[in-house]
């Protein structure tokens, strides 16, 4: 019987450093030339780059028709970068995607991203997840539109027709600091300290070819119910957040996953990621009543359940009127607002909470707002209708904003972002 590409892999039993003793490469050489290193897998016979399905705990698999991190059940944490690109050519971009690509598989494995035996030079990995396991690590990449006005890339004809920066909306109070970037990475994980390392890393190996533009880390609580179920967390506000996401294959690719033909042909089933980081003024919501804080909402604070309802996932009448002619969902209220438009987009939001505003004392804490969609139209359409009228704008200042295409998943034997290469 033939055995299978596992059973190959351990009887070579060949150690990454059986590997570099056998090949003569250094120790830097596998940190900046991981590409280098899949021939050498390939003259024996292994893959490439193996997406441990079977022994690794706690793990979401990096290959698949879409990237991870986005239909993935939401974690507990997220560490988000904003970066950009140094490179100077297309080939070299193209090689950086292809070199964090196998970095990317194994830290999804709970693994290193390399062996260091020469302590006379830098570890090739920082080490501080050693000892923990994949921890639902997920890791997502996108890129932004000034990447496609990068001249020495030659991108720019590739560059889809809805991928631009976001309108200014009524309230805005954007950082530059929190704004903007080439690209991005947002790995998610059950620890604080695996999704940090897993962008320190891929940054740190990519040293000269990006630079950080911005982070934030962020945070989810995630009850569970007494029969197992996981229920939807809560903001800062303490409102769940994320209830009215699609849950159905259909509804995922109604909204989230780009069809063919629906943009430019690199694509297709992928996504894109919209980040706001939303400052929540706690000091001034923590003097509101209950009252005027669920009116704000339009939603029950307890169980989540729209006005006039009993269950969070009951459906919003926002027609709905009481005996005396008035709303039942206040017209002013963020879900009353929202619904006047047919758009929706799938909300993946964590909290943060950052010390306190140098100039104020005010808690610097908010919402890291992350949405996917398949058009960035979805999600203007919204704050749009949002507007000046939406009460929530009393308690919040948007401080932060990007937005970025996700390319669509990776195939074993491919790379991150092939299709956009080979268009």
């Amino acid at each position: 019987m033939a055995k299978s590409t596992k059973e190959n892999f351990m009887d070579k039993k060949l150690s990454r450093r059986k590997m570099l003793k056998m090949t003569g490469a250094s120790a830097a050489g596998v940190a900046i030339g991981a590409s280098g290193l899949g021939g050498v897998l390939k003259a024996f016979g292994v893959p490439q780059w193996l997406d441990d399905d079977t022994s690794v705990e706690n793990k979401v698999n990096f290959y698949g028709k879409h990237q991870s991190g986005i239909a993935t059940e939401v974690q507990s944490h997220v560490y988000f970068a904003s970066l950009s690109v140094l490179v100077k050519s297309k080939a070299e971009l193209q090689e950086l995607f292809k070199m964090w690509t196998p970095l990317a598989v194994s830290l999804m494995n709970g693994q290193q991203i390399g062996e260091t035996t020469n302590g006379h030079i830098p570890p090739i990995d920082t080490g501080e997840a050693v000892g923990v396991d994949a921890k639902n690590l997920s890791i997502t990449f996108g890129v932004g539109p000034s990447l496609f006005s990068n001249k020495d890339l030659g991108l720019s004809q590739l560059k889809p027709t809805e991928l631009n920066d976001l309108p200014h909306f009524p309230k805005d109070q954007l950082e530059e600091a929190y704004t903007g970037g080439d690209m991005c990475i947002q790995a998610c994980a059950d620890d604080p300290q695996v999704a940090f390392h897993a962008v320190r890393n891929l940054v740190r190996a990519a040293s000269g070819k990006v630079s950080v533009n911005w982070t934030q880390a962020g945070y989810n609580s995630i009850p569970v119910n007494k029969e197992g179920k996981r229920e939807t967390p809560r903001n800062l506000f303490a409102f769940k957040d994320g209830t009215e996401n699609p849950r159905s294959d259909k509804a995922m690719n109604d909204v989230v996953w780009i069809q063919n033909g629906e943009s430019k042909p690199w694509m297709t089933n992928g996504s894109y990621l919209i980040v706001r980081r939303i400052q929540m003024h706690l000091e001034t919501w923590d003097r509101t009543s209950l009252k005027a804080q669920e009116e704000t909402f339009g939603r029950y604070r307890h169980n989540g359940a729209p006005f006039g309802k009993q269950h969070e996932f009951d459906a919003v009448d926002e027609q709905r009127k009481d005996d005396a002619g008035n709303y039942v969902v206040p017209e002013t209220s963020h879900v009353f607002l929202a619904r006047q438009v047919k758009a929706r987009i799938m909300r993946r939001a964590f909290s943060y909470a950052s010390g306190v505003m140098d100039h104020t004392g005010a808690y610097d804490a908010g919402l890291l707002f992350i949405s996917f969609q398949k058009d960035p139209q979805q999600f203007t359409d919204i704050q749009n209708a949002l507007g000046r009228l939406d009460k929530m704008n009393e308690y919040i200042t948007h401080r932060g904003s990007g937005v970025f295409a996700c390319f669509p998943g990776i195939k074993k034997g491919s790379y991150i972002g092939e299709a956009l290469f080979n268009a």
